[in-house]
């Protein structure tokens, strides 16, 4: 058994031992899971997909005179100015004031929220636009200006949902294409979409949350965050497989960390024709190695996860509980799937590439002793579900 405190003490000497969530899984096979506990300090998980529920806070400081705040627009994307005088709140799948959506269908969703935090974090310029009332001590009323990301107080991404454990795949029935989050979908069930890392992504290596929890540092775009609460939607409390690994969603984090310290690389600008826009973030999580049972669980392998399919034309829209069948992630990595007797295309909306990369440098830095681990202060909740909306009238 280790401590937390104890693996940071090896990785400031330059002794931890640091896997990716890939690499380890051979090791084990080849030490043994018990010798290799003694061994492995540290796994390495990471996913880089789209995470529709992220944002960000921005901080302008004061206008000469100043304004409060009441409507404003970044490069034509709306952002939420209900909080103090001049911080803003920039969801990354607000769409630009004017574009047509889905009036003309399938809509293309060229530019949005996503796309504005993508330029501040690459260093480009921004324009702000914002009306106001007018105040005795607020007296400006119209401010139009141009913007980096090294102009603002603050510019801190929060984001309410990321890191989803495992999600549904994707696919279309009908006899018509549909277009959804997950893509473009061809009628009778000639393709499907899922976005996972699989047996990298963080929360399959930690099915229990007994590491990841709120406090726990994260690398969230190349800057060093954290859990700041479960995410929204957490849901624990479902079916599990194979080392306890959940076969339909189940656990979400809230991530937080600061903007001016990202690399652009790994915050991009999402358009989904025919959906909406959104953000692909790259995120990084250790798992410290306590004992034998930690280690095993990040020992999970593509063709242990199973995932639920489900018919996006009528069962998911409806909400009706229909599954069609499970896969597991080695099938829907190896660009097919068979589902009731029928050949099926596969399609990822996250990186796996990109997934191995951020693991790879979340190995490098913790073995440089530029990341320390930290100890939760408060676990995620293991038993919730999810409530349905009340409708009322």
């Amino acid at each position: 058994m280790k401590t937390v405190a104890e693996i940071n003490e090896k990785i400031s000497s330059g002794r931890a031992v640091v896997l990716t969530a890939e690499e380890v899984i051979d090791y084990v096979d080849k030490k043994g899971l018990e010798q290799a506990a003694k061994e492995v300090d540290v796994v390495t998980t990471a996913t880089f997909g789209p995470m529709c529920s992220s944002g960000c806070f921005l901080n302008f400081g004061h206008s000469k005179p100043k304004i409060r705040i009441t409507e404003a627009w970044l490069d034509d994307v709306s952002a939420y100015s209900g909080i103090a005088a001049v911080d803003l709140y920039l969801g990354a799948t607000q769409l630009r004031h004017n574009d047509p959506a889905n009036l003309d269908y399938p809509g293309d969703f060229r530019f949005g929220g996503g796309h504005v935090m993508e330029k501040l974090i690459a260093g480009k310029e921004v324009q702000l636009f914002a009306l106001s009332y007018g105040t005795d001590d607020y007296p400006g009323r119209e401010l139009r200006t141009r913007f980096t990301i090294d102009d603002l107080n603050q510019a801190v991404m929060v984001n309410p949902r990321n890191c989803y454990q495992n999600y549904n795949v994707a696919i279309n029935a009908s006899d018509k294409p549909i277009y959804t989050y997950l893509g473009y979908l061809k009628p009778h069930m000639k393709n499907c979409g899922y976005s996972s890392a699989g047996q990298l992504s963080p929360l399959l290596n930690d099915p229990f949350y007994r590491t990841i929890g709120v406090g726990t540092r994260v690398w969230l775009a190349g800057a060093q965050g954290h859990v700041y609460s479960e995410g929204t939607q957490h849901s624990p409390t479902c079916e599990r497989g194979v080392l306890g690994v959940p076969s339909e969603g189940a656990g979400t984090l809230a991530l937080t960390a600061d903007m001016k310290k990202m690399n652009p690389e790994f915050v991009r600008g999402v358009s989904l024709k025919g959906y909406g826009v959104s953000l692909s973030l790259g995120v990084g999580i250790p798992i410290p190695i306590l004992d034998e049972d930690m280690l095993k669980q990040t020992t999970i392998r593509d063709r242990d996860i199973k995932a639920q399919v489900i018919d996006y034309s009528t069962d998911y829209p409806q909400r009706t509980g229909k599954v069609l069948g499970t896969v597991n992630y080695e099938e829907l990595k190896s660009g097919t799937i068979e589902l009731n007797g029928q050949k099926v295309e596969t399609g990822s909306l996250s990186s796996y590439a990109g997934a191995r990369k951020i693991a790879a440098i979340l190995q490098e830095e913790i073995r440089s002793g530029k990341f320390l681990l930290s100890q939760p202060i408060s676990p995620l909740p293991f038993e919730q579900s999810m409530k349905p909306m009340k409708e009322i009238g």
